[in-house]
């Protein structure tokens, strides 16, 4: 009879833990977020919404974006969370997004919201274009720290000069598509130009030049100010300038791809990634939050990173995209790294 019991005990435990098993959802989130964050983001998502569990694919923007484009037809993911706007937007082109408005969507900053009703993206945190500027390689080398885009095709800085590739980083796309915006079509192609005979090479990565600068491999990088603000932290020799003509920024954004067998777990990703929890968790890097007024200063960078920020036209960025790429190629691709 005993034994019988504890039969009928170890089918009920493991018929729990079956339903258990069976009532967790995987939710697979596609996103170009820093890997330096993606077990903290995880972590935090998973400790408030311990039954859905996230499986990331990374890569960087150009990339990601050319995944989501590619599996149009054949949805791989259930989110995207952290990819730039101007990316989710060009999937919006493709109807690719699932429009929902998360709960508490009315408190950010509409500047991160998209404009539609109900939104098909919403903005985490913002990246701000930043020159990483080695004080003492420049020193060495008698070169005075840049205050302007423009300095940067002046000939003292000839092959000091490492910048991302807008095709494959989404840091070296919204540089591109903000001098274009601030100069004007004809003078940003002619200050494009002039750069180019400065630089060194093009990275795949954002945060690359950032490091490299950091680490002595070239004087300056042209990258976004968190991986400044980490390098610094860590006592490289480099400082973190913001030019005087405005610095292009692009929003970290998330979405629900149309489609998806987990609508229901992905509404909740959503819904966790525009919360003010969540904004504090991205304050960890990030200065310029999409929830107005709970930012804390960043060590290593000034309290007024937003105040550099242009007035960027999101929705003109990701309709001329394709062209500006193409064209971007043509004149510059001849110093790109090789693609690993």
């Amino acid at each position: 009879m005993k034994k019988s019991a504890s039969l009928v005990l170890a089918a009920f435990v493991a018929s729990l833990s079956a339903s258990a098993a069976f009532a967790e959802t995987n939710l697979t989130v596609y996103t170009a977020v820093e890997a330096v964050d993606l077990d903290r983001y995880k972590a935090e998502f998973e400790k408030a919404y311990p039954d859905i569990k996230i499986n990331w694919v990374r890569d960087s923007t150009g990339v990601m974006t050319a995944k989501l484009l590619a599996e149009k037809d054949n949805p791989q993911a259930d989110v995207v969370w952290g990819l730039a706007a101007t990316s989710l937007l060009l999937l919006k082109g493709e109807g690719m997004l699932e429009a929902y408005a998360p709960a508490g969507v009315e408190k950010l900053d509409p500047r991160f919201v998209d404009t539609t009703t109900p939104p098909t993206w919403t903005g985490m945190d913002a990246y701000v274009a930043a020159i990483c500027f080695n004080t003492v390689e420049a020193g060495k080398l008698g070169i005075p720290a840049p205050k302007s885009w423009k300095d940067l095709t002046e000939p003292e800085y000839k092959g000091h000069v490492v910048m991302p590739n807008p095709n494959s980083s989404g840091t070296g796309f919204l540089d591109v598509s903000a001098w274009l915006q601030m100069f004007g079509e004809k003078d940003a192609w002619a200050f494009m130009d002039g750069l180019h005979e400065n630089i060194s090479a093009y990275t795949h990565s954002g945060s690359k030049p950032c490091k490299m600068a950091g680490a002595g491999e070239t004087v300056i990088g042209v990258s976004f100010e968190f991986p400044g603000a980490k390098a610094k932290s860590a006592g490289a020799p480099i400082e973190i300038i913001f030019p005087e003509e405005g610095s292009g920024w692009e929003a970290e954004a998330t979405a629900i791809i149309a489609g998806t067998a987990n609508l229901e777990a992905a509404k909740k990703l959503v819904d966790f990634s525009v919360s003010k929890e969540a904004n504090e968790m991205y304050n960890v890097g990030y200065a310029v939050l999409a929830y107005p007024g709970i930012a804390k200063p960043v060590d290593n960078l000034p309290p007024n990173v937003a105040d550099h920020m242009i007035k960027n036209d999101f929705e003109w960025a990701a309709n001329n995209r394709k062209a500006i790429l193409t064209e971007w190629a043509k004149r510059y691709d001849s110093k790109s790294e090789p693609k690993t």
